[in-house]
């Protein structure tokens, strides 16, 4: 164990050291080294394979320029990223993120933790990620349609059905893929719909795409409440954000049963004591691409607050949150045990701060970590791919089958892994472990490259 123990941490310094101030990726790294002492020390060949040296390294990072002209005719540039990080078990699957936030240290957390979540859905993609420090609130369609094409014009060159297929992320919904297909179309010549995900039903997309990452969370959640003798019937949740993974997880908890009493932007949010009403927020956020505050004018008795954090002060018996990075740190955590929260499931990437994470599992909190909760997105994206690979399109009926299947396995698979490494009934352990294995062994295997 401790030769384990050293290995893990010599090589976590080491990865601090080459990839200084980076501080989301450091986070992302040590959660996943911390739950792989017990790994290496039941299966040795994984250190003497270097494993953990190369898949804390990026097979590649592009950085690139994105020039684009605005509504005013002013020349504005934003920097590209596309991180391909490991294609062990298939081309490099993940997101696009359209956020002022977006730098490298944000691209390889999130395209570190794809590698993982990607392997747990048990399709054969690897793990990437990419995005823009763009922003797209307030922009035109005209100043999106430009920003996105020019974004493709230099991303295009490194992707491809067989190579690196991206998809939506925070910034990037139906609209942006649409015109970063149209782009890759017209540059390439050809019509390739596997080239990406999340685009629309008229031209290559999967039923329910839209709504998988939100529904793939509330199934996970409803198998760790099922274990434990509860479930969403009658359970009062708050749900973080606005977005899709917000809005769909929303809508399947309430169809089972729950109330959801709260949601939020990145101004506030708001508190409705009879239920959130999805429609409202639905048009609100979709259509009429308006802030949450906005709710209150047409629901009175809701109530809305400025600032994101005190969403968590709202009493619960399910937490989802869905809206972004590191939302929950150790205040609001110790507020939702207080509160009576029973159980907490992470909609987003990486919500939940470390502390934070220790304080829900010290209190036996149950807990579905990002990595496995929030994997119903890219689970439907790689079917979408199948779909598209087929030239075939499933069911809305037959795509929420599947869905709901692989959500399961990766709950039975995750807690499989917490009880033979020793961490029974930890989801966060069991999680990185099972999804760690999977790509460990196909490293193995294809050599040192």
């Amino acid at each position: 164990m401790q030769v384990a123990k050293d290995y893990v941490n010599e090589v976590y310094e080491a990865v601090k050291k080459r990839n200084p101030n980076e501080s989301e990726f450091h986070q992302a790294v040590k959660e996943i080294f911390d739950s792989l002492v017990p790994v290496f020390t039941k299966h040795p060949k994984y250190m003497d394979n270097g494993i953990l040296e190369r898949i804390s390294e990026p097979e590649r990072i592009i950085t690139f320029r994105v020039p684009w002209v605005d509504d005013q005719g002013k020349v504005r540039v934003n920097r590209g990223f596309r991180v391909q990080f490991n294609s062990s078990i298939g081309p490099y699957k993940g997101g696009i993120r359209f956020h002022p936030s977006v730098n490298a240290s944000i691209i390889k957390f999130l395209g570190f933790e794809q590698i993982f979540k990607n392997s747990l859905t048990g399709q054969p993609i690897g793990g990437g990620k990419g995005g823009a420090d763009f922003d797209p609130k307030g922009k035109s369609d005209g100043e999106i349609m430009r920003f996105t094409q020019s974004f493709m014009t230099e991303l295009c060159k490194y992707i491809g059905p067989d190579i690196d297929i991206p998809a939506g992320d925070i910034g990037v919904g139906a609209r942006e893929i649409g015109f970063m297909f149209g782009q890759y179309k017209r540059i390439h010549g050809g019509y390739e719909a596997g080239v990406l995900t999340g685009k629309g039903l008229e031209y290559g997309g999967s039923l329910n795409r839209t709504e998988a990452t939100g529904y793939g969370t509330v199934y996970f959640v409803e198998e760790m409440l099922k274990d434990k003798g509860l479930s969403f019937a009658g359970s009062t949740v708050v749900v973080s954000g606005s977005g899709n993974v917000a809005i769909y997880a929303i809508e399947k908890a309430t169809q089972l049963g729950a109330k959801v009493a709260a949601c939020s932007d990145s101004n506030g949010y708001i508190y409705d004591p009879n239920g959130i009403n999805l429609e409202t927020v639905k048009r609100l956020k979709e259509v009429e691409r308006k802030r949450i505050s906005e709710y209150v004018k047409e629901h009175p008795h809701a109530e809305y607050y400025e600032g994101c954090i005190g969403i968590w002060s709202i009493p619960c018996d399910i937490a989802l949150p869905c809206a972004t990075q590191n939302e929950i740190n150790d205040v609001s955590a110790q507020i939702l045990i207080a509160n009576g929260v029973k159980a907490v499931g992470e909609g987003a990437n990486m919500p939940s701060k470390p502390e934070a994470i220790n304080a829900f599992l010290s209190n036996n909190i149950l807990f579905g970590p990002a990595k496995a909760a929030n994997a119903g997105g890219v689970a439907v994206s790689a079917l979408e791919m199948a779909q598209n690979s087929m030239r075939l399109s499933w069911t809305s009926e037959e795509v929420d089958v599947k869905l709901h299947e692989i959500m399961i396995n990766i709950y039975q698979n995750s807690m499989k892994a917490a009880e033979e490494y020793g961490y029974p009934g930890n989801l966060m352990v069991g999680a990185n472990i099972a999804g760690f294995i999977k790509v460990a062994d196909a490293m193995v295997m294809q050599g040192i490259i």
